[in-house]
């Protein structure tokens, strides 16, 4: 039986192989330059086929990966001056947070009475307060506890919230119901009110109160969002296809359900961390807050109130900081939000 026969180019741009019986075929051109670069024709490497496409190098062999969302969105995110902006402030102001001494050595707690609501002066250039603090000092310091109460409570908010929707939106029926009906009842408490009903009977000046409470109350947002996302996805096919090969309920929520739906929450949650500041603040300014001897900027910003026409700088600074940070961690939410919303590509 006669071997076949590499096709021959023909007049049209199309390629003629040979049949087995001896006659012959005519191919498209597409056909007939897949055949070409099978036998490693001048499309093709001898590898049989893998040719230089945009992703492929010299001898077909691949130069870049494929794109996921994460990369796109990282991409896109160094590219956002917004994005760069609040992240320098952020990482300044976590910085500080953590090493306050980088840039002052003195002490929020040493006060001298007698230079009360004094203004700037050589080595205090934000004045005193009305106890003889230095004001630029205990704006350094003060910004340790926002970043800590914004970024613990988060944190928690964000587990909580995630775990509940997560497992309410993945298994449905009775538990999702019970968790629709139970963040109502929740979005229906005012926060500030809350906060000063609950933290009225609190007698701890320490963190872990204010955390506990906006813990409490901002879950049921997380959750929502959360619920959703899994919904959204555990229908998509690829969740289906691995249903459909026996995966177990875990390995479907954490391997597959989870990695495409967590990007909500993240946005969410970075968007909360300046919000969460901003109610500290709010909080500890009616008292019911932080207590001294704990450096906060709404504890600063409340003793600094009756001052205002006499010494407004009392107020500006600790107020400025706060509301730089609100900002800052707000825009880099935004930013986030827009680098993953697949619609806005």
């Amino acid at each position: 039986m006669p071997e076949p026969q590499s096709p021959r180019p023909d007049d049209n741009g199309g390629a003629i192989a040979a049949t087995g019986a001896g006659g012959a075929m005519d191919l498209a051109t597409s056909e007939g330059g897949t055949l070409e670069r099978q036998r490693g024709g001048p499309d093709g490497g001898p590898d049989g086929g893998r040719g230089s496409g945009p992703e492929a190098g010299p001898g077909g062999e691949s130069t870049g990966r494929p794109h996921s969302l994460w990369s796109d969105a990282w991409r896109d995110l160094r590219r956002n001056p917004v994005f760069v902006l609040s992240g320098l402030v952020i990482v300044f102001l976590v910085l500080i947070s953590l090493w306050p001494s980088l840039i002052t050595s003195g002490n929020p707690l040493s006060c001298d009475l007698a230079r009360a609501q004094d203004g700037s002066r050589p080595g205090h250039p934000f004045g005193f307060n009305g106890q003889g603090c230095d004001v630029y000092t205990r704006t350094v310091h003060g910004a340790r506890t926002s970043v800590v109460v914004g970024v613990l409570a988060s944190l928690g908010v964000a587990v909580v919230g995630s775990v509940l929707g997560g497992l309410a939106g993945f298994h449905g029926g009775f538990w999702d119901a019970v968790l629709s009906r139970v963040t109502d009842i929740f979005f229906g408490i005012p926060v500030v009110l809350g906060g000063l009903v609950l933290l009225s009977v609190v007698t701890s000046s320490t963190v872990w109160p204010v955390i506990g409470f906006m813990v409490l109350l901002g879950w049921p947002q997380i959750s929502r969002i959360a619920r959703g996302s899994v919904i959204t996805v555990k229908q998509n096919d690829f969740v289906q296809a691995a249903r459909a090969l026996g995966a177990s309920s875990p390995r479907l929520m954490l391997r597959h359900i989870l990695p495409n739906a967590v990007a909500p929450v993240i946005v969410v949650a970075t968007i909360a961390l300046g919000t969460f500041i901003a109610l500290e603040a709010t909080l500890s300014y009616l008292g019911v807050g932080l207590k001294p001897p704990t450096v906060s900027w709404g504890i600063d910003i409340s003793d600094a109130s009756p001052y205002i026409r006499n010494s407004p700088h009392m107020l500006l600074w600790p107020a400025g900081a706060l509301a730089v940070t609100v900002l800052a961690f707000i825009m880099l939410g935004d930013a986030v939000r827009d680098a993953l919303d697949p619609k806005l590509r």
